[in-house]
């Protein structure tokens, strides 16, 4: 049986990564973006996908991508909530924009595909939901109370919506990358950069195929007697309980 797999903000950085690993392993997979146009393109000749745009915090939107994926490929099977944004500033002067748009695309958006894929994937018994959360959602990070806000609250959803679906076949597990060496990261000061990579003890940033490689476990067959976990892949950075 081929699976379907939808990865949110899957056409740059970590969710590209995901995209690419899962259409190897044989998912007819769909990568959702929200405007980089020339990234969606790339993604779609060089791989072979589909893609579909929209904002992922708006549940409308959410509620057409699934449409659009399920009449073009068939029902989804995975579900990988990758997409969010950082809109950083100190909590005493951040504005309520600066909260309100993180909480909607980092946090909200879990809500709003998760929602509209949990029904279908309990009524055939058999489901994965990878959520991709971060290492500063386990330790928090100066100037990102929203983003870790919203990183923390995804650890808890998934905790939740393991216990309610485990015995329908349907798994829910949460991935906190550290450091990954994507064009966000690349774009901070070089000197700034190396203070956080001297932080972690394996020595180097990491990589999205290295995320990749987890989300392809908990993605498929073996992986139904993981559930409700949060794997750390951060080079040690954090050791979380």
């Amino acid at each position: 049986m081929v699976r379907v797999a939808f990865v949110t903000g899957g056409t740059r950085g970590i969710g590209l990564a995901i995209t690419e690993r899962l259409k190897a392993d044989g998912f007819k997979v769909a990568a959702g973006y929200s405007g980089n146009e020339k990234a969606a393109d790339a993604c779609a000749n060089t791989l072979g996908v589909m893609v579909v745009k929209g904002n992922v915090g708006v549940f409308d939107d959410c509620k057409r991508a699934v449409e659009q994926v399920e009449a073009q490929l068939g029902p989804i099977d995975v579900l990988v909530n990758n997409a969010g944004i950082t809109r950083d500033g100190v909590f005493h002067k951040m504005t309520p924009e600066q909260w309100g748009e993180v909480i909607r695309v980092n946090m909200d958006s879990v809500y709003n595909m998760t929602r509209e894929v949990i029904e279908g994937m309990r009524e055939r018994g058999w489901g994965r939901i990878v959520n991709i959360s971060s290492i500063n959602g386990q330790k928090g990070q100066i100037g990102q109370t929203n983003y870790s806000a919203a990183k923390a609250g995804m650890i808890g959803f998934t905790k939740a919506l393991a216990l309610e679906n485990a015995k329908k076949g349907v798994t829910v597990n949460a991935i906190a990358p550290g450091y990954i060496d994507t064009e966000m990261v690349q774009a901070v000061p070089e000197n700034v950069l190396q203070s956080i990579i001297d932080q972690i003890p394996v020595g180097r940033l990491g990589r999205g195929d290295e995320i990749a490689d987890v989300v392809s476990y908990l993605a498929g067959e073996r992986a139904g007697y993981v559930t409700g976990a949060t794997l750390s892949l951060n080079g040690g950075q954090y050791l979380a309980a």
